[in-house]
């Protein structure tokens, strides 16, 4: 699959969402080079299974590994498989210690927001939180609540997903170019929804964003290689 997407595809970032996650995905980026690189965080769902100690031990870890990676996340609130409010309380508590370590890492945040009421929650912790780079992962809110995000100068991703939804291509074309990127969350969110996703299908991203700006391919994809490299520090 990697060669796959590396026909395709410039570069690519996956996330460790928990402790063993963390570990192959680093792993995944050291027998690739210069083609996959990593973010890790602890994704909302998986702070309710682990202890505070197990979360102090993973935050030093990704201190630990600071140069090997390019961002923190998934972090966030999830309040469509999270219902209880005392789990609801320690996933918020443990999302404001990740932004701060974001801070204190200079590294950029990648968000999963989830549920009713997510994104607005979300935007509130970063902004309160100092947070200078943000990406609002898997966007799924609607565009005047993305023209708030990128007035708070942090940016929208959005996934390959985007071909099922009418919303998320108002969104593509309402908000500025400059604060768009495109993903797949593979193997999820496939522009076919019986198939499993993958990598390379970024580009179903990239055309339908052309087509919403009414624009030429090649610009989107420069200008969200500039975006890309802005956010990541990475260079294409």
């Amino acid at each position: 699959m990697v060669e796959s997407a590396r026909a395709v595809l410039k570069r690519v970032v996956t996330s460790g969402v928990d402790p063993g996650d963390a570990e192959k995905a680093l792993e995944l980026a050291d027998s690739y080079p210069d083609f996959i690189f990593v973010s890790l965080g602890l994704h909302p769902i998986h702070v309710v299974e682990l202890s505070d100690h197990a979360i102090t031990d993973y935050e030093d870890y990704i201190s630990e590994n600071r140069m090997r990676i390019v961002g923190i996340g998934e972090i966030g609130l999830d309040y469509y498989w999270i219902r209880d409010p005392l789990k609801i309380k320690r996933t918020k508590e443990v999302f404001k210690e990740l932004l701060e370590l974001a801070r204190e890492l200079g590294l950029v945040v990648v968000l999963h927001l989830r549920g009713e009421g997510a994104i607005e929650d979300g935007l509130k912790f970063v902004t309160d939180a100092d947070i200078r780079k943000a990406i609002f992962h898997c966007f799924t809110g609607k565009p005047q609540l993305a023209m708030e995000i990128c007035e708070e100068g942090y940016h929208i991703s959005l996934p390959a997903s985007i071909v099922r939804s009418k919303t998320m291509k108002k969104v593509a074309k309402k908000i500025p170019l400059s604060a768009l990127h495109g993903e797949t969350d593979a193997p999820y969110l496939s522009p076919d929804e019986d198939k499993r996703n993958v990598p390379q299908h970024v580009k179903v991203v990239y055309e339908e964003i052309a087509r919403q700006k009414k624009s030429d391919l090649s610009t989107v994809e420069d200008a969200i290689d500039a975006n890309f490299e802005r956010m990541f520090g990475v260079r294409l």
